[in-house]
């Protein structure tokens, strides 16, 4: 057998080790599954609370009846679902609006009734049609004909020109360019880690002075970051995918159109991220002896990512930003940032291009470095300088 393909498939047993390992673990499981569960229930309760059309009732006395129901026609004309009620009498209205079996009475022919906050929408579309009847008999007692008064009311409204339309696929891109955000930055932090923890956690129990008696310190490093990545890559998949199915079955949400083009692009930039920031979490953990001591080597890898989730927020509000430009070109923040300028169509694809290609760039250059740390650092007792490691590495 050939040293390449030797190499390559230690690299494939670590990669299995590490992907099933953590698979099976019972946290990853739980986690997992109560992650599926709570976005589930939230696109269902959203659906229900939220989703369906605001149905009011309307109260009437039968001297108001004539005003409630041209209410009601006027409110069909604007898509909006108004019952009408008839009551016997004021006092009857009245007691049903205050124990909340309608929304809102008409009582006397000139007042509108409400128990506390008036419902905007349907008491606008009445006081409207109350004002126009009034206005009606008033032009019908100066002798006007009944086409005359209708010439003279029904006057077109003055027209709108929005100096920046919003764009309502816009709308729908950017609230799915946030979740995607949202849950790049969970999957990398999370799965970065994972890397860091499972380093520490072998260099602790000194398991890995075991294994690097049969394997390279390269070889377990990036054996271990593919099949943590590859993972991680697998359950984003599952929650986009569960997303998906999740909203087309409860049926009254709006999915965007362009919801399947976008979870392929976090999904890619899930694995750009992950192999870059893989790593330095790998050398934050191979750098200290214990599990406490991971926090703090972590810190400064924790602020680089928090910050690059803060820009990539701003860059769905403002993706043409000389801020949101320049992140989405620095390998850091990249895979949190030029997501969204992608979704929202605000860089050329030679812009995501070179993006990709920084991005996979410093990857190439960082790996090697990082794995030089690692292998001088994952040995040595105690906590270890990275200057200490990158000495011990060339000697």
């Amino acid at each position: 057998m050939s040293a390449p393909r030797a190499t390559k498939r230690v690299w494939a047993i670590v990669a299995r080790r590490e992907f099933v390992e953590r698979g099976r673990d019972r946290g990853f499981l739980i986690s997992t599954a109560i992650t599926l569960l709570v976005l589930v229930g939230v696109i269902v309760a959203t659906s229900v609370l939220g989703g369906g059309e605001t149905r009011y009732k309307l109260g009437a006395v039968d001297d108001a009846r004539q005003v409630a129901e041209r209410s009601v026609q006027t409110a069909q004309l604007l898509d909006v679902d108004v019952e009408l009620v008839t009551t016997s009498d004021d006092a009857a209205a009245v007691a049903a609006v205050r124990d909340g079996r309608l929304d809102a009475a008409v009582i006397g022919g000139a007042e509108i009734v409400v128990r506390s906050e008036p419902p905007t929408e349907l008491v606008g579309i009445v006081r409207a049609v109350s004002q126009r009847m009034r206005t009606e008999e008033a032009l019908r007692g100066t002798g006007l004909t009944d086409d005359q008064i209708r010439g003279a009311l029904d006057q077109a409204p003055l027209g709108i020109r929005a100096l920046e339309p919003v764009d309502d696929r816009r709308r729908e891109n950017s609230a799915v360019a946030f979740v995607g955000v949202l849950a790049l930055y969970g999957q990398l932090f999370a799965y970065g880690y994972w890397v860091a923890a499972g380093v520490v956690e072998e260099k602790s129990s000194r398991v890995v002075e075991v294994l690097l008696a049969t394997v390279r310190p390269s070889q377990l490093l990036r054996g271990k970051i593919l099949g943590i990545g590859v993972l991680g890559l697998l359950q984003l998949l599952l929650i986009g995918v569960v997303g998906l199915i999740a909203a087309q079955t409860v049926g009254s949400l709006d999915f965007p159109s362009g919801a399947i083009a976008t979870i392929g692009i976090v999904l890619v930039w899930f694995v750009f991220g992950f192999f870059f920031y893989a790593g330095l979490f790998a050398v934050a953990g191979s750098i200290v002896p214990r599990q406490e001591d991971l926090q703090s080597t972590m810190t400064p890898l924790t602020l680089l990512i928090v910050g690059s989730f803060l820009i990539g927020l701003n860059a769905i509000g403002n993706p043409s930003s000389t801020l949101a430009t320049v992140a989405s070109l620095l390998p850091p923040s990249a895979p949190l940032v030029m997501p969204s300028r992608i979704v929202l169509g605000e860089t050329s694809l030679l812009g995501a291009l070179l993006s990709v290609a920084i991005t996979v760039g410093a990857t190439v250059a960082l790996v090697p470095l990082a794995t030089r740390i690692y292998s001088a650092a994952v040995l040595r007792p105690g906590r270890v300088r990275i200057r200490q490691a990158l000495r011990a590495s060339r000697g």
